[in-house]
């Protein structure tokens, strides 16, 4: 009762990564709250699932096995949280902000009228002060996030319906192991008593998945490119230079939008959020939006023609000049300082 509840994607019996980041942070606001985490997973052949999320800090592992619930369609799973819920009522649910849990996310919320806070950038727990009330909330959620085009930075409160709920995007929030041999909870659930069979009346024949073709998350050198790069051929340099040291090639969403480059290499709050040992921002102004998505980079050089672009004031390193005059260069000495 009252705990926080983390809603867990599966694929191939493998927990996805954004679960295990939400789980991450789920333990760390467990912790501030004195409550328990608690993970819940649906699928078919679970049985690896405890070792994958007790060393995450989870307290107790909702089990949910039937062939049926795999792959992920929308009734039975809505079914199963909204009926979860009801019983445990948890104070805060998490999920992915994925293509599963931006379906499931509204039809939870929505059927327990409780309000969800989508794309969140930060979690944390804090008080609330109604002074036309004269009412203070204790430990609510402060569900952040940028809002109005990223000119501001909301922070969202649910004071009075529960759970309070929110989604996350992969890689905003870290993957920390909390404890290899912590030890949780497993109940395992007849999925029948949670989903009617009306809930099944649509079955997934065949799925066709692409793969991506580029995996700039996990890369340790991001060359980055902004509008300021210009054009697509100006972008060509990018790709040099990451041939060059080693790098992947991103772009902001300006960049993505004038055609420079392909959305998937998109970074950012609409785009994907990386920590690389190296990011190199090239023709970046740095609107909160792509901050958002590569501030926790280890070192950040800025290349920018214009000194007061914001992002320089993250970045470790500032190069005044233009894409086409400090790339090449860049390119030259590194190779000559690499023989």
């Amino acid at each position: 009762m009252n705990n926080i509840f983390v809603y867990c994607e599966i694929e191939d019996g493998i927990i996805a990564d954004v679960s295990l980041e939400l789980l991450t942070k789920g333990r760390s606001l467990a912790n501030t709250l004195g409550c328990k985490l608690e993970a819940v997973v649906a699928g078919h052949q679970l049985g690896t699932v405890g070792k994958q999320v007790f060393p995450y800090g989870v307290d107790v592992l909702h089990l949910f096995d039937d062939a049926r619930l795999f792959p992920y369609t929308p009734l039975p799973h809505t079914s199963i949280l909204v009926n979860l819920f009801k019983k445990e009522k948890p104070q805060i649910a998490f999920m992915g902000a994925t293509s599963i849990g931006r379906d499931l996310g509204p039809r939870v919320s929505s059927a327990l009228g409780s309000g969800l806070t989508a794309d969140c950038t930060s979690l944390e727990i804090g008080d609330h002060e109604e002074k036309k009330e004269n009412k203070v909330y204790k430990n609510l959620l402060y569900q952040i996030r940028p809002a109005f085009g990223g000119n501001i930075v909301a922070t969202i409160i649910n004071p009075e319906h529960r759970p309070q709920m929110a989604t996350v995007r992969e890689g905003v929030m870290k993957k920390e192991i909390v404890d290899l041999v912590y030890k949780g909870e497993t109940k395992t659930y007849d999925v029948s008593q949670y989903v009617s069979e009306a809930d099944f009346a649509v079955a997934v024949i065949d799925r066709q998945i692409e793969k991506s073709k580029t995996n700039i998350k996990s890369a340790p050198i991001i060359i980055a490119g902004g509008y300021g790069v210009g054009s697509k051929e100006n972008f060509q340099l990018l790709y040099d230079l990451a041939a060059a040291i080693g790098g992947e090639v991103g772009a902001s969403r300006a960049a993505v939008d004038a055609g420079f480059c392909e959305h998937e290499r998109q970074i950012g709050q609409t785009g994907v959020t990386v920590r690389p040992k190296l990011y190199i921002a090239c023709g970046i102004s740095g609107q909160i939006q792509h901050i958002a998505g590569m501030q926790e980079s280890s070192i950040i050089i800025s290349v920018n023609n214009d000194p007061a672009a914001p992002i320089n004031t993250i970045a470790d390193y500032v190069i005044t000049g233009t894409v086409e005059n400090v790339i090449p260069k860049m390119i030259k000495y590194y190779k000559q300082n690499t023989k």
